[in-house]
């Protein structure tokens, strides 16, 4: 008698082994390393402004776009090479390169060289998130990928924290040391700069001792690597540095050649008005640059890689999880760098005092949210199909009460503690969002979906967050004894006026997610 389908053995569901989180262990340290290298111009920045004669939009740019517009566009052809080339070769290339900016950002002088030195990190920490959450798929079945997802992200949180830490203990060391400028003339903040780069270096030689894992095996569609993935890495880039974007938009024809310079003009001319608005030139370029070649290379990927472009550009439900948890992190960016500034101007707290509050404040809170969140996240998405965005919803609305309350008091410990429960709310979403992203694609486009994923973060969260709170405290500040005196507490709870458009894109990402999830294979082969 024939075997019928219920005869047959179900294959053994696919389990995460040891080694699954020790190389997880390994990536979260990875990932911790990221932010405090990313996040120590926090705690620095006062000193920075003081003596490189910055306002507060100049921090906002230099802890935001300056680093935000390169990360996410190297991001996106880093991304594709993730998903065409040795993962663990990738990350540990980058790490080497952002902790070598790290340290030089330690020479830097002026705004200029400090900008330079950021981009550099921005371009080299852009190879963590597409090849770390690659290897994470591939290591994780689908029903403990948002909770590995999560602990992975925990390193954000933590990093965040601890270089808020680190970086006031070496400028204060530094300075007591060498109150007039210790060798080469460093003073604290170079210092601080110097001493958290180097120690990446020697990390980057521990990641390459990992197993690289076959890729898409943990969901039964094993994928083999590109056999040219440089060639499609060179192609990827030129698609994406101007003026080569524009060769490219001519090798598609007359018609690609014309809307992509019109596209071009367009936003040049929104670039040069907000410019004029602001008098901020660096921070609309860079802008204006990362919007024009967002839309080249997406323009790209639409012709070369329709499936890919049709699981990500073509399905509103990945859109708007993306732009709606990019909303999250433009709250949670523009608190993160500016809580810390805050603090020591307006309300009166020793850099020493707050460092020590605010760092174990922001690594618990984001720890603990991302972990609980993560988890919430599958078991919600387990009874539900879109039970993963109710988390993300839960990360816009719960902390603009705690915000509310945290920038309009003038208690210390009151403003600790809302500060807590506002990092650990919005914290919930992200392994939600991360795992709803990955879940909408084909493995072999992980990588890719990871670098768009992380352009809402960046382009929209990190580029605009600390930006925006900067620009606003200028512009709502006031004139004292004939100097400038920005309103920080006014640029934070601007925060909150996001809420609502968050709101909106994740309620139709709700309703939309099943359908899309359901119907993957069948629109990539469309």
């Amino acid at each position: 008698m024939a075997d019928t389908a219920s005869d047959i053995p179900a294959a053994p569901e696919p389990k995460a082994t040891g080694y699954s989180w020790y190389v997880l262990f390994v990536l979260v340290v990875v990932y911790i390393l990221n932010f405090i290298d990313r996040q120590i111009l926090s705690i620095l920045a006062v000193d920075v402004k003081a003596d490189l004669g910055l306002d507060d939009s100049d921090l906002g740019f230099l802890g935001g776009a300056a680093f935000a517009v390169f990360y996410a566009l190297f991001g996106i052809p880093l991304g594709r090479l993730a998903d065409n080339w040795s993962r663990v070769r990738l990350l540990s290339i980058g790490l080497t390169l952002w902790s070598t900016m790290t340290a030089l950002s330690g020479f830097a002088y002026d705004k200029l060289t400090l900008t330079f030195a950021r981009m550099g990190v921005g371009v080299g920490e852009a190879t963590a998130s597409p090849t770390a959450y690659s290897l994470i798929s591939d290591y994780f079945p689908k029903r403990q990928k948002a909770t590995a997802l999560a602990i992975y992200s925990s390193g954000l949180y933590i990093g965040g924290g601890v270089s808020l830490f680190i970086g006031a203990l070496i400028v204060e060391a530094w300075n007591k040391a060498y109150a007039g400028g210790g060798p080469m003339g460093l003073v604290g903040w170079q210092a601080a700069f110097l001493a958290v780069g180097i120690p990446g270096i020697l990390v980057a030689i521990w990641v390459a001792t990992l197993r690289e894992p076959v890729r898409g095996a943990m969901d039964g569609t094993p994928s083999p690597s590109s056999p040219a993935p440089f060639r499609e890495f060179g192609k990827d880039l030129s698609m994406i540095v101007p003026p080569l974007t524009l060769w490219g938009a001519w090798k598609r024809g007359p018609t690609a050649l014309a809307i992509n310079i019109g596209v071009a003009l367009a936003v040049s001319a929104f670039a040069w008005w907000m410019i004029e608005l602001t008098g901020n030139e660096p921070q609309w370029i860079a802008v204006g640059l990362g919007y024009y070649a967002v839309f080249s290379w997406a323009s790209t990927l639409r012709a070369h890689d329709p499936a890919t472009f049709r699981l990500i550009w073509g399905t509103p439900a990945f859109i708007c999880t993306t732009l709606g948890y990019g909303l999250v992190s433009l709250a949670a960016y523009a608190l993160g760098f500016w809580s810390a500034p805050y603090a020591e101007t307006v309300l009166g707290i020793p850099k020493k005092e707050l460092a020590f509050w605010l760092g174990a404040n922001g690594a618990i809170s984001g720890f603990v949210g991302v972990i609980v969140g993560g988890r919430i996240a599958d078991y919600l998405r387990a009874r539900n199909p879109s039970g993963r965005i109710v988390m993300i919803i839960f990360g816009v609305v719960a902390p603009v009460v705690p915000i509310w309350i945290g920038y309009t008091t003038p208690d210390p410990t009151l403003f600790y503690v809302m500060n807590f429960l506002a990092g650990a709310f919005g914290a919930t979403a992200l392994g939600a969002a991360a795992a709803t992203t990955q879940d909408l694609v084909l493995p072999r486009m992980r990588g890719t979906a990871t670098a768009a994923f992380f352009l809402g973060t960046t382009l929209v969260g990190l580029s605009f967050g600390p930006y925006m709170v900067g620009q606003i405290s200028v512009l709502a500040g006031t004139v004292v004894d004939g100097k400038p005196v920005s309103d920080l507490r006014t640029g934070i709870l601007s925060l909150i006026a996001v809420a609502p458009i968050a709101l909106a894109l994740l309620i139709y990402a709700y309703r939309a997610v099943p359908q899309a999830e359901a119907t993957i294979e069948e629109r990539a082969q469309a």
